[in-house]
Order: structure tokens, then sequence, then C-alpha cells
């Protein structure tokens, strides 16, 4: 079976759950801590085309930062939201579950199945 990665932070609930589907399932998989092992510019495009998703598909808008950074009146371009999303990994929604060439948000939790 193709490695899996989960890119988490470890606190959140729905990444929480996700491993727990993971584990009880028996795949094995990779956790990556993206506050402790930050997105690269390249590895979170190369989510992002996996993902089918632009940048600003993913943003956490309930986090401050979000509000903070005035993204609701700003027209950031979206170079400019990833770049956003590098410096404030919380704006970046979770978990990220990677397969091969696919990626997919695992939220619900329950979306990793489309990985199988």
């Amino acid at each position: 079976m193709a490695k899996i990665t989960v890119y988490e932070k470890p606190t959140c609930t729905t990444c929480r759950k996700v491993a727990k589907l993971l584990i009880e399932n028996g795949v094995d998989f990779e956790k990556v801590n993206y506050y402790i092992e930050p997105f690269t510019k390249p590895k979170l495009q190369s989510l992002l085309k996996k993902l089918k998703m632009k940048p600003s598909d993913i943003l956490r808008k309930k986090e401050k930062i979000f509000k903070d950074l005035n993204f609701t009146e700003k027209n950031y371009t979206e170079e400019q939201v990833l770049d956003l999303m590098i410096k404030y990994p919380d704006l970046v929604q979770r978990p990220i579950v990677e397969r091969d060439n696919k990626a997919i948000l695992a939220r619900p939790p329950e979306r990793i199945r489309e990985l199988f």
C-alpha cells in the first residue's frame, strides 16, 4: 500500500478523529505536525495541486489571524494567500491527507475513505 501522510495539528479534534479511523482500519501512516515541520511553498503548492484546489479554498476563515489580516476587505491574490499560509499555518484548513498523487481535505474525517 502506498504511503499515507496526514498533515495535522495534534490538538485538532478532526485530526485526531482521522488518525483514529486510520488506526482502527489498520492503515500505516505518517503524521506531520505542520507547526513543527512547516510547509514549504513548493510542498503546499504540490498538495494544492493534488487537492485540485487553490489556496483560498483551504483557508480557515474563523481563525483570529484571518480577521487580523483583514481578508474580508483585502483582495489578496492566490499567490499572496499561499505566502500568508506559509507564514501563518493557522490559516491552513486541516487535516490534509496525502497518498501518492492524490490528497484530500479530511473534513469530515470519513472523507479519508476516498483515498482507498
